[in-house]
């Protein structure tokens, strides 16, 4: 997905409406730094903003994707090959997620270890002791928990025994026993409680 494409495409639909950055950005309800960084390539708009901005641009989400106004005849097709992209981009955001994830673990284990080490091995007066078991423990519970929601939504859980793909609650994902990034959960399609493994594709 060519992200300079598509914000010089914003830029010259936005102009043939006649609509200033700051104009769009107000409809949008929005800062027009927003709009600037779209159409200069930065980022692309956020998914709750699309339907409106294609609204008002009066163009298709596929066009919006595509960089340009997509002929009907090849509409399809690049309807398909921006699907295919959208999947591929997702996929790649959630490994460097779960990579964010495992990096998280680590480094808040380590600071809870090292801190945990010093208060009792160190010679030093109690409450100071006390301090530094706190700053220990409390990122870790933190960490943990913001680690536990990464993996919640980065990728899929596939059943075992009916093989649903689903994203789960975080209450399912926190509470559940586990083995590495397989988690013993209920499924909500055949609602068996079986271990269900972590995936990246649905």
């Amino acid at each position: 997905m060519d992200q300079i494409k598509i914000g010089r495409f914003i830029s010259s639909r936005r102009k043939e409406k006649n609509i200033t950055q700051s104009e769009l950005a107000e409809k949008l309800n929005i800062t027009d730094r927003a709009i600037s960084k779209w159409e200069n390539g930065v980022c692309l708009p956020d998914a709750n903003n699309m339907p409106e901005l294609c609204k008002i641009l009066d163009i298709s989400i596929n066009d919006l994707f595509s960089g340009e106004v997509v002929d009907m005849k090849e509409n399809e097709k690049k309807l398909e090959d921006n699907l295919l992209e959208m999947v591929s981009i997702k996929e790649q955001r959630d490994k460097e997620l779960l990579k964010l994830e495992i990096f998280i673990g680590i480094l808040v284990t380590i600071n809870m270890f090292v801190l945990i080490f010093v208060a009792f091995f160190i010679d030093m007066q109690d409450w100071l002791r006390i301090i530094l078991i706190i700053i220990g423990i409390i990122p870790f519970v933190i960490g943990l928990c913001y680690a536990i929601r990464i993996e919640q939504i980065a990728g899929y859980y596939e059943c075992s025994n009916c093989h649903h793909k689903y994203v789960p609650t975080y209450k399912s994902v926190l509470f559940s026993s586990h083995i590495n990034r397989t988690r013993k959960m209920k499924c909500p399609k055949c609602n068996k409680k079986t271990w269900h493994k972590k995936i990246l594709t649905k």
